[in-house]
């Protein structure tokens, strides 16, 4: 699945990931991570999240892989259908773009296509920017 974003001065891309291409996304977490997880411990997890109504897009800028995202869909007592973005990375060199902007946009429209009531961000402690 390929869902283009338009931000004025750059054209991006929104590609679903699939389990198959899981190992694409581990030098992202690694770096989000701060290297903390052993990249064999990444792919053993990645792997098992691909199972648990997890999704994983990566975002494109003239084809190079310039960022990531992952959501997870699922019902809360408090709230009903839910999506928690998890793990957005940007390539430090595209920070401060307004890329952000345009990958919430997409999340929270994406949500709503699946019947999402509501999000709820999962962010890293050292990550004060998201």
């Amino acid at each position: 699945m390929t869902i283009f974003a338009e931000n004025g001065r750059m054209e991006l891309a929104f590609n679903k990931i699939l389990k198959k291409d899981l190992y694409i996304i581990i030098p992202f977490l690694q770096e989000l991570g701060e290297f903390q997880t052993d990249e064999a411990l990444l792919k053993t997890r990645l792997s098992e999240m691909f199972n648990q109504n997890y999704e994983c897009f990566g975002v494109y800028h003239e084809d190079e892989l310039i960022g990531i995202f992952g959501m997870w869909f699922m019902t809360r007592h408090y709230c009903g259908k839910s999506c928690e973005p998890d793990h957005v990375y940007i390539k430090p060199e595209f920070q401060s773009r307004g890329i952000g902007k345009k990958i919430f946009q997409f999340i929270f429209d994406y949500a709503m296509e699946k019947g999402c009531e509501t999000a709820e961000l999962n962010s890293y402690v050292h990550n004060f920017k998201s």
